[in-house]
């Protein structure tokens, strides 16, 4: 091999040895903590759904939840990462207010004995930290249960007979938002 040759595959090695010294120094973290979760609220399992939600799964991890990693009485994007989406695909009394088709962004604020359920028309926010009043289309308060503990937070559809409410849970509290949804024929097939 000659001189020229040498110094290129030095330079090369020099390149490749740099290069694997600043990856391994990086420090990636390929399993994401707060999973992403969809929650649907369907007539079956083939059609469209009625509600889909999506939301970040943070895990209690051994902790104290409300009151500790979920401070009482300050806003909640309601799960982690993003704020929480909600997309009603036709019109809903959500919690007693009558709330048009669209997306919406679901906050809460947690209490002890209740929390305050908010609706804002505020896309594509990262946190409640971009929590901005005049995009509310809904406020409310709902009361506060106790359950069989939850690792993960955790939303899902509970429908009996005529009444329908969408249940926030995580640790031991449960939160249920009553559900109307304005139309007779979805209605009929849940």
């Amino acid at each position: 091999m000659n001189t020229s040759n040498l110094k290129k595959l030095a330079l090369l090695l020099v390149i490749v040895l740099f290069n694997y010294e600043f990856i391994n120094a990086q420090s990636f973290d390929p399993i994401d903590k707060a999973p992403h979760d969809i929650s649907y609220l369907r007539t079956n399992k083939v059609t469209k759904p009625i509600i889909k939600v999506i939301y970040g799964r943070p895990s209690k991890n051994k902790q104290e939840v409300f009151g500790n990693q979920v401070p009482y009485n300050k806003i909640w994007r309601t799960g982690a990462n993003e704020a929480t989406e909600v997309k009603f695909y036709k019109d809903v009394v959500f919690g007693g207010v009558n709330i048009p088709s669209g997306t919406y962004v679901l906050y809460t604020i947690p209490g002890e004995d209740e929390w305050e359920v908010i609706l804002s028309s505020n896309l594509d926010v990262l946190g409640s930290f971009q929590y901005n009043p005049t995009f509310d289309v809904a406020r409310f308060s709902v009361p506060v249960a106790k359950a069989e503990m939850l690792e993960s937070f955790s939303i899902a559809f509970k429908t009996k007979k005529e009444t329908t409410q969408m249940v926030l849970g995580w640790d031991t509290t449960r939160i249920k938002i009553p559900l109307t949804i304005n139309n007779e024929e979805a209605l009929a097939h849940l």
